[in-house]
């Protein structure tokens, strides 16, 4: 039996992008940190996104069924700190710049890209509750470097900017 630490010490080593997952409904705007986000397929455009079922943010994505996948760049390693803290809700939007495509859930202005979706399918699997979205707005920024983590750290990936 493979023990949970092996597997997530194990799952450290595989590099992913990261991501602020929001939300917005009648309880207000809520978001988190996930690496757990990856395409389904482009037709129709679909994204799986992973989330703690204890995450106290988790009945909220339930409800609204609605989400936007903000993509980070380098520069947004704080924000992503932020979305992973133990800080409220509404403390966490005070940091970005923040607007919204169609379904109206927070897209940072300069993420990498931001996928908008509506959740179409929820599947609980142990810990966690993997949402199946179909993406109805994308936004592209116009940086070239990506925040990755890998073996519990933050990198950045891409091409460097010249001055």
């Amino acid at each position: 039996m493979i023990q949970s630490t092996d597997f997530k010490n194990a799952m450290s080593l595989l590099t992913s992008a990261v991501n602020v997952v929001t939300t917005v409904g009648a309880s207000g705007r809520h978001g988190f940190t996930a690496s757990a986000v990856c395409s389904v397929t482009d037709t129709p455009p679909t994204l799986l996104v992973c989330m703690n079922k204890a995450s106290r943010s988790h009945i909220h994505f339930i409800e609204n069924k609605i989400l936007t996948v903000n993509v980070l760049g380098a520069h947004h390693q704080q924000i992503s700190n932020v979305f992973s803290s133990k800080m409220g809700s509404d403390e966490r939007f005070k940091h970005g710049t923040w607007t919204k495509l169609k379904t109206g859930a927070p897209i940072l202005e300069d993420a990498l890209v931001g996928f908008d979706c509506q959740i179409e399918q929820i599947q609980e699997v142990g810990t966690h509750t993997i949402f199946i979205c179909r993406v109805v707005a994308i936004q592209q920024g116009e940086h070239e470097q990506g925040l990755a983590y890998f073996n519990r750290a933050y990198h950045h990936v891409g091409e460097m900017e010249t001055a």
